[in-house]
């Protein structure tokens, strides 16, 4: 997830840090009732386009210092090698990273003092490396934010693709899910207790049980790993709660606009117009 911005969702996003940026009050449609996404018609498990879903998904979380690399760092990082024909966790590792100082200790309740008692982070991060190589594709819950601290020493880079159970998979009608859900909305849905604050694998279990209870999530996972570009909502100002209701982000990442990364079908289902974005002349 990227830096402050307006109309953020709820504070159970992966990365709680948002809640230190100032949020405008909740907005609804003018007839009191949020409209739902159209349903897309679905996929088989291997897609419309050949395109066979992941056999292992390294689901992963990271709590952090603040919300940039620039002048934060990854002070906890949770990750779980599940497999998907099976639905069972094959492996996992949490660990904390030393850190100086933490100031957002509030929102993940990580003393700095205690991330730097002693502990073998770096065979866990070794661990970590192991699992990587494992997977064939990365889960996260708003997958933008966490994606950003890999690369920075001492977390290794990722270059396999990624998946965004925030905002890439396509959650069935039935569980009555708004866009873009949070990790406690999702858990609820699918029947997920939520039992404990959030630390880095905590929020990996909440997504294990989610998907190992998705009964179609091969096809679910397919659709997630379409080609993405950036759209913006043509929208009038009166009508900004269409764009919001159907997890369009404001300001963020195109500036003064209503904007969100969507695959062909899904812009196509749209009940309002869009337009494609590019930014400093690339496709987002």
């Amino acid at each position: 997830m990227s830096g402050p911005i307006e109309e953020q969702p709820s504070l159970w996003q992966q990365s709680d840090l948002l809640s230190l940026a100032p949020a405008p009050a909740e907005e609804r449609s003018p007839a009191g009732k949020p409209e739902r996404e159209p349903q897309l018609p679905p996929l088989s498990a291997r897609g419309e386009t050949g395109r066979l879903a992941p056999t292992t998904l390294l689901i992963l979380d990271t709590e952090t210092t603040g919300l940039e690399p620039a002048s934060a760092q990854c002070i906890e990082l949770g990750a779980v090698l599940f497999h998907v024909p099976t639905r069972a966790v094959l492996s996992q590792v949490s660990f904390l990273l030393p850190a100086l100082a933490n100031p957002a200790q509030h929102v993940n309740g990580i003393p700095a003092a205690v991330s730097r008692l002693p502990q073998p982070w770096q065979a866990g991060l070794a661990h970590f490396q192991a699992l990587l190589d494992a997977c064939d594709a990365v889960l996260a819950h708003n997958a933008a934010f966490d994606a950003q601290w890999f690369g920075f020493d001492p977390l290794p880079p990722i270059t396999k693709p990624w998946i965004c159970s925030m905002d890439d998979i396509h959650w069935p009608a039935e569980r009555q899910l708004r866009a873009a859900p949070s990790v406690r909305d999702l858990a609820l849905a699918y029947g997920v207790p939520v039992w404990a604050a959030h630390r880095a694998l905590t929020d990996c279990t909440y997504l294990v049980q989610v998907l190992e209870r998705c009964s179609d999530l091969e096809p679910l996972l397919v659709a997630a790993l379409e080609p993405r570009l950036l759209f913006r909502a043509n929208l009038s100002y009166a009508e900004r709660h269409r764009a919001k209701e159907a997890g369009f982000r404001w300001n963020d990442p195109v500036r003064g606009a209503w904007s969100r990364r969507l695959s062909a079908r899904e812009a196509e289902a749209l009940p309002f117009p869009v337009q494609r974005v590019e930014l400093d002349g690339v496709a987002a």
